[in-house]
């Protein structure tokens, strides 16, 4: 482990790997705010904390056995249309798909429904909600996972950048989920990117290429950022016009 680390190649991986982690964990993190926030407050905390050690477990369990059968998971099990599908396609189609449905239910709840009546009729229960976050923090990975494979030949630099990374998202993801909870605002904006992520795993798992080709993550990011950007704004020119207007200012 010490020789493994006196490499620079070694502290050049681990780095690279974090990093990719940390992007790649951005939609992850927005998931996991949405999905808890209709817990109590306490247990709030206590679902992301669950949920992420466990995935973080499941993330060093996938990249034992990855880096082992990384081949396998990548080739073509049966085909649609001439189309060859993988075991990897089938977790990011399915991913896709969970993601939107949940996406579009939480839109509808947030702009439709009667409050009163979602808060008698849906009751989230914490093991559901720990449940979620492990399986689509495991979707949201699995491709990363494949690309840290490739990027990294040394299974314990691989699991340090996954580790890395697992404790900086439990840091933030609190801080996250309060900042969306608390403007609906952003909670509808994070729910529509997180319907573009599931887009974008239909496509990557039907076929990679395109993705690639056309660099439709960059994109994508590039229009969450500036998205976001803008609504931060309006949110403080809001802010500004709803300031109450002080007496010496009345009889100036």
């Amino acid at each position: 482990m010490i020789e493994l680390f006196s490499k620079p190649e070694a502290w050049l991986s681990l780095v690279t790997l974090t990093v990719m982690e940390i992007v790649l964990g951005i939609d992850n993190v927005i998931f996991i705010a949405l999905v808890s926030g209709k817990l109590g407050k306490r247990q709030q905390n206590k679902a992301r904390r669950m949920g992420l050690v466990l995935a973080l477990f499941i993330r060093i369990l996938l990249l034992s056995v990855i880096s082992i059968i990384v081949k396998e998971m990548t080739d073509p099990v049966f085909s649609i249309f001439s189309h060859g599908i993988s075991y990897r396609d089938i977790i990011l189609l399915a991913g896709g798909l969970f993601l939107i449905y949940k996406s579009t239910i939480e839109m509808y709840e947030l702009l439709e429904a009667d409050p009163e009546e979602t808060s008698k009729n849906i009751t989230p229960h914490f093991w559901n909600v720990v449940l979620q976050v492990i399986l689509i923090d495991i979707v949201f990975s699995f491709d990363s996972i494949i690309t840290a494979v490739g990027l990294a030949q040394d299974l314990p630099v691989m699991i340090l950048a996954v580790i890395i990374s697992m404790f900086i998202m439990l840091f933030f993801s609190g801080v996250i989920s309060d900042f969306i909870n608390k403007h609906p605002s952003i909670k509808l904006l994070a729910l529509s990117f997180l319907v573009v992520i599931g887009v974008l795993l239909l496509i990557e798992g039907w076929n990679k290429e395109i993705t690639d080709q056309f660099n439709l993550k960059s994109y994508v990011y590039f229009a969450m950022a500036f998205s976001v950007l803008i609504e931060l704004l309006n949110m403080r020119l809001r802010k500004k016009k709803t300031k109450p207007v002080e007496l010496k200012d009345i009889y100036k």
